[in-house]
């Protein structure tokens, strides 16, 4: 096993990152040796001088240092302890009585047309319905989103039916984040961690546009509109990682207002999708060229 030495934007902590996870969904944080007892890992490093904060979390340790030091000169004599530690058979954190048996699961990572999204299927089923989240802040629904937001590259996130679909930001590129992300929704997932709970969802306003509750008392064109959609539009959208919401249509100008979301959200090609593909589709099958198909998010 090999430790992978980063640096954090805080200078007096440094991370140490382990190729597999050590915790299941769960935080640790000692702040001296005698609140560590159920890590051996982190009673031994309290054993340095400098030690001042133990982290453990995930798939790292993260440690704050008193100033006594610089990360320099000591970072590399840490990582080879650490290393030593558990390739000799040492314990990161003690199992606790509620542990939760792991379910195998498998997780591979899927491009879709929007250069800044990814889509992760699971091969099993995670929701029956469907969430966006912009930040963290919004995710309150997914302990999984609240996790992913925690990596800085996270900038959103759309969760539905067997995969999970993140948006990243432009400073990092794909082939140094995939990997992190595949093996951290996996672990999540096989170590029993809420992805969804849609009680929550369903009270939340934001959501609640999703459900289309009030398609009975809706007029005779939306109704079809919301159909051809769920028929035709969603399967395919779906496969490219993304969803469309049916929003609003005015009879007056013939508009219909739609709600790109997940890998849909900022695609390049969301525009032509929805010229060429979508607004055609609704003229043909609803026999009338004057339908325009905007995107309120697009």
């Amino acid at each position: 096993m090999k430790i992978i030495i980063k640096e954090t934007q805080n200078p007096t902590i440094i991370k140490f990152e382990f190729p597999d996870f050590i915790t299941q969904n769960q935080n640790f944080e000692f702040k001296n040796i005698d609140e560590a007892k159920n890590s051996p890992l982190a009673q031994q490093l309290f054993y340095l001088p400098f030690v001042k904060t133990v982290y453990i979390s995930g798939n790292f340790i993260a440690i704050e240092r008193f100033s006594i030091v610089e990360w320099k000169d000591v970072q590399d004599d840490v990582a080879e302890q650490i290393e030593n530690f558990v390739n000799n058979g040492g314990i990161v954190v003690l199992p606790t009585e509620n542990a939760i048996k792991k379910q195998p699961i498998s997780v591979y990572g899927e491009t879709t047309p929007n250069p800044a999204s990814l889509k992760f299927v699971v091969n099993k089923a995670l929701t029956k319905t469907s969430a966006e989240f912009k930040n963290i802040d919004e995710a309150k629904a997914s302990p999984l989103a609240q996790e992913l937001f925690k990596f800085h590259y996270v900038k959103e996130i759309f969760i539905t039916e067997n995969y999970v679909s993140v948006t990243k930001y432009d400073s990092i590129s794909w082939d140094e984040i995939t990997l992190e992300l595949r093996t951290f929704i996996k672990q999540f997932i096989e170590n029993g961690g809420t992805v969804l709970d849609e009680s929550l969802i369903a009270t939340d306003e934001k959501q609640e546009k999703q459900q289309i509750k009030n398609f009975d008392n809706l007029d005779t064109t939306s109704q079809q509109i919301i159909n051809i959609l769920e028929e035709y539009v969603k399967p395919a959208v779906a496969a490219d990682g993304g969803n469309i919401l049916f929003d609003s249509y005015d009879e007056t100008d013939k508009k219909v207002k739609v709600v790109l979301q997940g890998s849909c959200n900022g695609c390049p090609s969301s525009t032509f999708t929805l010229k060429n593909g979508i607004e055609n589709m609704l003229k043909s099958m609803l026999n009338d060229n004057e339908i325009v198909v905007e995107a309120l998010n697009g």
